[in-house]
């Protein structure tokens, strides 16, 4: 099935990847970005490019004339949001809602939007699956909860099939190492191998953390993408790994990894143990599964790519 789709944040850390994951699904991507005049990327040189302007309904319907699908990934990230809420709010909620309506005067048939498990809780702990009554403490969990409410409005009238995707920790190696995302846990720890000679880490790594590999990331949305309407049921789905990992034992897979690409040791630094009780976590995605969307979770793949981006771009 080839989609015309309108993909916001295509040039951002899961946007790039996602950009291309559609591309070779088949599907035409159109990248929507606020900024005017930009060519398309090297990596991506057949990407169409489209000028959005937030402030304009009109203006975004327009960019959604002969859109299949609109996938809104766009928005303000958690360090910027916690500067600006205000500003959050205006971009992940406002900006959302515009373009959702936009959406829908140009009578796009699918809108799915990213929002983040942290809508539930911060630091994500216990079962949680999409009964699970959200709890958003962060600016940035609170805006994508907003937009979330909008986006499942409007598929409950029947407005248009709206979707939620909750992701969880997605990692991967960006398309670009200019993506400025290099403080997410495994892209960090990838760079410190490549910068530094060790793996340093600011806690004893206890916590748990759900994953997911940008490659599934990118399988799962051509999955949702292909799914009947009738399938799509309310339209919420949380996207993870399907296990919890801790920050240490992530830490040591990159030292393997590490390893096996350079024949190299690295050292694992972190401060003694700090007493902090670890909540359990169990991230479910049985709805999504239900669907018939499997992980390949190529884990190792993804950490090996990221390393191999970094020594090529930070390497002496």
């Amino acid at each position: 099935m080839r989609t015309n789709i309108l993909l916001t944040g295509g040039l951002g850390y899961v946007g790039g990847r996602l950009a291309l994951a559609l591309r070779e699904a088949g599907h035409v991507v159109v990248c929507g970005t606020r900024r005017s005049g930009l060519s398309a990327p090297s990596w991506f040189p057949d990407m169409q490019m489209a000028h959005l302007d937030w402030e304009s309904v009109d203006s975004l319907s327009e960019s959604c004339r002969d859109v299949d699908v609109v996938i809104h990934l766009a928005a303000a990230n958690e360090i910027e949001s916690a500067r600006d809420p205000v500003g959050a709010l205006q971009m992940n909620g406002l900006a959302s809602l515009r373009l959702l309506e936009a959406a829908k005067f140009a009578g796009v048939r699918r809108f799915i939007y990213f929002s983040t498990a942290h809508v539930y809780c911060a630091p994500l702990k216990g079962r949680i699956d999409e009964t699970t009554l959200p709890r958003p403490a962060h600016p940035y969990a609170i805006t994508h909860k907003v937009a979330e409410d909008f986006v499942l409005a409007a598929h409950d009238r029947k407005e248009i099939e709206g979707v939620v995707i909750r992701l969880s920790n997605g990692f991967g190696a960006p398309v670009t190492p200019d993506v400025d995302r290099w403080t997410l846990l495994v892209n960090d720890l990838c760079r410190q191998a490549v910068t530094t000679g060790e793996l340093r880490l600011n806690s004893s790594g206890a916590q748990l953390r759900d994953f997911i590999t940008l490659g599934d990331v990118g399988r799962a949305v051509d999955h949702v993408l292909r799914l009947h309407a009738a399938a799509l049921a309310d339209g919420l789905f949380n996207l993870g790994g399907g296990e919890s990992v801790s920050i240490l034992s992530m830490t040591e897979r990159v030292a393997t990894r590490w390893r096996l690409l350079t024949g190299r040791e690295i050292a694992i630094l972190r401060p003694p143990s700090d007493g902090l009780v670890v909540s359990a976590l169990d991230y479910r995605c049985d709805k999504l599964a239900a669907t018939g969307f499997a992980l390949t979770s190529e884990v190792d793949r993804e950490i090996d790519e990221t390393l191999r981006l970094c020594l090529a771009a930070f390497g002496k």
